[in-house]
This record gives structure tokens, sequence and C-alpha cells, in this order.
């Protein structure tokens, strides 16, 4: 069974974590979240879901200020790390080493350990520093994936569009989650809409 570590920070778009962990859960794959205040600030902002319906989703949650937590270990073996969104703040921190909450230590431990760490950077426009933030990042050995939609599979609804993010970044975790007509397929795709409306 493969293990990620999900983590979600306050930049606008934390349904895009939230898509992740209902799919991850559906498909029975162990979820590790870790997710900031802010971010659960937006989950309010944003969505109908509460903080309790993450903690539902995920196998196991984690208190975000606690370096001392299994996730922050290198001997603990998981798949990789997913950031659905990750803001500029959390993006900084994770390309200077700067480990002060659990979240970056452990994006930090997903590089060190040579594991996938995908970050869906979720700001825009970018200047210089946001660039060079990615670069070193994408050095390290992480990826960076900006929640930038396509079109060719014909979206309809927000949803679409939030599910062929989630699907294309499932996809890094060699994940076929089924979210989206791929280029030249005409089947629709049975729709993986929010369950909270």
């Amino acid at each position: 069974m493969k293990k990620i570590v999900v983590g979600i920070t306050g930049a606008s778009g934390v349904i895009y974590g939230v898509r992740t962990l209902e799919v991850l859960s559906r498909l029975g794959v162990e979820t590790h979240l870790v997710i900031s205040p802010s971010a659960i600030k937006n989950l309010d902002i944003e969505t109908k879901y509460s903080i309790a319906d993450l903690n539902i989703m995920a196998s196991r949650s984690y208190d975000f200020k606690d370096v001392s937590e299994s996730i922050a270990s290198g001997s603990f073996h998981v798949d990789g790390m997913i950031v659905a969104p990750c803001s500029i703040k959390t993006l900084s921190a994770i390309a200077n080493s700067y480990n002060e909450n659990l979240l970056v230590r452990a994006a930090d431990v997903t590089l060190k350990e040579r594991r996938r760490l995908l970050l869906i950077v979720r700001e825009t426009p970018l200047h210089g520093g946001h660039l060079e933030l990615m670069m070193r990042v994408t050095r390290m050995g992480g990826v960076i994936m900006p929640p930038v939609p396509a079109f060719y599979h014909r979206p309809r609804t927000v949803d679409d569009i939030i599910n062929q993010t989630v699907g294309k970044a499932l996809d890094l975790f060699a994940i076929d989650a089924k979210l989206f007509n791929r280029w030249g397929k005409k089947t629709p795709v049975k729709a993986m809409n929010s369950r909270k409306k």
C-alpha cells in the first residue's frame, strides 16, 4: 500500500488539498495529513469543509508545530509528499531548509531521502524571487506544479478543473485516479465531485 504525506498550507486553493485527500482515501492510500493554521482558516473561507472532515479522510493527522512526529524522520518510510496548495512562505521555507514546523520538516525529509516531493504552488503573477525559490527546490529534487488548468478534456465545472490538476499530481506518484479524460480519449470520466456542497 502506498503512503503519502499531504501538506495543506494557507494559500488560496485549499480545495486542491481536500480533493487530494478525498481521492487518496477513496483509493485506499494511507495518508498522513499536516495542515497549517492559515489553511484551516481558508477551509472556512473557501469551502464547506471543516478540519474534522479532513481528519476523517486522512489515515492520520498531525500537529503542525510538533516536529517530533514520525513524518519528521527519514526512518519513517513513505512514498512521497504532496503540498497542495503550497504558499510562497512554505516554498521559501522548503527551499531554505527552514524547518520551523512539521510540514516543512516533512518536506525537507522527503527531499533528503530522495523521495518525490510535489509542490502545487498557488501564486500569480510571479516575480524573480518566487522563480528562484522554485528553481532551488527543483535542483534539490522537488517538483513544482502550479495548478494550471488544461482544456483538452473539455471541463464543464470547477470540479472538472480541480480534478484534472489533482489527477496530474497523482500521476507523478504512479496513482491513476481516473479523474479526467487524457489527451485523445473520448470516453467520459465519471466525475469525482466534492462531497460537500
